[in-house]
């Protein structure tokens, strides 16, 4: 399928725009001093339906921001174990400072009950002219009972956790944890919570001047 330039505008709009509840908690690593100027998006995720949206949608809002990223499925074949030294060799290869890893930690389930709720309107709330005339005696007045609720609603939050570790001494730079609440497309999700990653790499020093 082709995307016009508007077409992709009004779908990154819509992206970011319908958002999830996100909650992100980060540390710093203060004996890492190294700035981030391009980095490889590794989403460690069992399946590939899952891997695939997210490492294309983090790249893409990191892209949209002037900051190099790769999806690391460019060069890591799927199911296949690459040794650290074929891997440093492919990352010096593409000038990655920063590898971006995202891991699936699992989902929480909840259930809440909503109570059920009746309310009265009269007769008259539903038609403009008896509502104009319902202070008159002479006119009866019925009544219409709505009842709402009366079910269960259940959510879920899922969990990821970020590591982002340096490719010149393999040093931890930067971790959080990532929960999301009811989250319902993946490809919408990463670009959210790249964007909310993005901000916290900025707010804590960790881009290099040439990304903005």
């Amino acid at each position: 399928m082709m995307f016009t330039p508007g077409l992709l505008v009004i779908l990154i709009a819509f992206l970011f725009t319908s958002c999830n509840t996100i909650t992100l908690t980060s540390w710093t690593n203060p004996k890492e001093n190294q700035k981030i100027g391009n980095v490889v998006v590794w989403a460690m995720f069992d399946k590939l339906e899952y891997q695939k949206p997210f490492e294309q949608y983090a790249t893409n809002y990191f892209a949209s921001k002037g900051f190099k990223a790769v999806e690391s499925l460019n060069f890591i074949p799927p199911g296949q174990k690459l040794g650290l030294p074929e891997l440093e060799k492919k990352f010096d290869s593409l000038g990655i400072d920063g590898i971006l890893v995202i891991t699936y930690k699992g989902t929480d389930k909840s259930e809440s009950y909503v109570p059920p709720s009746t309310t009265v309107y009269p007769d008259y709330y539903y038609n403009y002219y008896n509502y104009y005339n319902w202070g008159y005696p002479m006119y009866g007045m019925g009544a219409n009972v709505v009842t709402t609720g009366g079910y269960w609603v259940s959510t879920s939050v899922v969990n990821l956790h970020a590591n982002l570790y340096s490719n010149a001494n393999n040093g931890l730079i930067w971790t959080a944890e990532i929960s999301i609440d009811d989250p319902q497309y993946i490809d919408q999700v990463s670009y959210q919570v790249a964007a909310q990653m993005y901000a916290d790499w900025a707010k804590n020093g960790l881009l290099k001047t040439t990304a903005h």
